[in-house]
């Protein structure tokens, strides 16, 4: 049985089993039903989106041989920077995911396209479509929740390293791509014993990784801003300029559609024996999407449509907006919540919540402007004070919560 992590409210408890089998039976008629009618006008689709990006961005590259000039260094790097989120999020993120294999053109496949982006394509495929898509919002399983960084659910012990969580989840968004290359190799894992240092596969990968970034830094730092002879240095800024965009945009997209309140996660025992329906219910929960116009939705890859992607991740992205009323239904028919919300409500939910994990449990709903010399006396002791008063403080306020309640 699909079990959550331990919470007071459980919106899954009106659910029998038969249910949950139910609403798996009525999510893989509607899969089947997309596979059974997808053709030419879904080809069309994705070979147009890849036929315009590749215009922008050879467009955007042309108008930044002249970048020393402001307004083509302005024109430039917005039309580059929409070129690289496009590359990086319509068309790399779902090819690899599989999304176009039943197309079966070699230049449009999972097996042949490497994108624009410092983690090589094999490796992201394995972390990302096999371990975060099997195991969603499965703590301890799941590394896509928090990037093994950080605090992510109220039942992780809080230690003072967490007071810097929303610094390093900015500095990782900024330089998103190298936080995901490190998170494909399991860096933190792999680097922490001589063993696993040593580790053949892992030095393999490892070099695969600098081969790949290399690639990425040369083109982006190197070739084209040489290219702009004396526009060097302003092109190289605007190379520069369009990868943190496109960071911290797909940053924002993911976090959006994995992290705002609301939004589930589950214990490791909830995937032993795990049924398929159980499997669909883990991700009905644990994702979140995002309202907004067609341009948008591109934009975010379709990933503002993230409960219908967990759900049929290797369905094309540009047929989730045609089922997400089916699935809204299905949400509504078995009192279950389907998460949306606008792009800015959903960024603003995603960052309190790193907010309030980043403090100890309660810390900031006790807070107010009355007491909040009190609650920094109370932070700065639980942060210097050891497990023990850290214990005793977590515990004091817990049981004020509770004779509140």
């Amino acid at each position: 049985m699909t079990v959550l992590q331990k919470k007071s409210d459980n919106p899954i408890a009106h659910l029998s089993e038969a249910d949950i089998e139910a609403i798996g039976r009525e999510l893989d008629a509607i899969r089947q039903s997309v596979v059974d009618s997808r053709g030419e006008d879904d080809a069309a689709y994705i070979r147009r989106v890849i036929d315009v990006q590749r215009k922008l961005e050879l467009a955007s590259r042309a108008v930044l041989l002249f970048s020393k000039f402001p307004p083509a260094w302005v024109l430039g790097t917005a039309g580059l920077s929409v070129a690289k989120i496009l590359e990086n999020m319509e068309i790399g993120h779902n090819i690899l995911h599989g999304q176009w294999d039943w197309m079966r053109d070699p230049k449009i496949h999972s097996t042949t396209w490497e994108w624009d982006m410092a983690s090589p394509a094999e490796q992201w495929k394995h972390s990302h479509n096999v371990l975060h898509h099997t195991y969603t919002n499965v703590i301890g399983k799941d590394n896509d929740l928090g990037y093994g960084i950080m605090r992510v659910d109220e039942d992780q012990k809080w230690v003072p390293l967490y007071l810097a969580q929303p610094v390093w989840n900015f500095v990782n968004a900024c330089f998103f791509e190298y936080g995901i290359a490190a998170y494909d190799l399991e860096l933190g894992k792999n680097l922490a014993t001589k063993e696993r240092r040593a580790d053949p596969g892992f030095r393999a990968r490892g070099k695969q990784v600098l081969k790949k970034i290399g690639k990425q830094m040369t083109k982006d730092y190197v070739v084209h801003p040489a290219l702009s002879g004396p526009s060097f240095l302003p092109t190289l800024a605007a190379n520069f300029t369009a990868n943190v965009v496109r960071n911290l945009w797909s940053h924002s997209v993911i976090m959006c559609g994995h992290f705002p309140e609301g939004v589930q996660t589950f214990e490791k025992k909830s995937i032993d024996g795990e049924t398929r329906g159980e499997w669909y219910l883990r991700q009905m929960l644990g994702s979140a999407n995002i309202s907004g116009s067609k341009a948008m939705h591109i934009m975010t890859g379709n990933l503002s449509h993230q409960v219908e992607h967990h759900l049929f991740p290797d369905l094309p992205s540009n047929r989730y907006a045609e089922i997400a009323p089916q699935i809204r239904d299905l949400f509504a028919r078995y009192g279950l919540r389907y998460h949306t919300a606008s792009l800015p409500r959903q960024v603003g939910s995603a960052w309190h919540k790193v907010l309030r994990l980043s403090l100890p449990n309660g810390w900031l709903a006790e807070t107010t402007p009355a007491n909040a010399p009190a609650q920094v006396a109370k932070l700065y002791k639980m942060t210097t004070g050891g497990p023990k008063v850290r214990r005793q403080l977590q515990g004091a306020a817990w049981n004020q919560g509770s004779q509140a309640a």
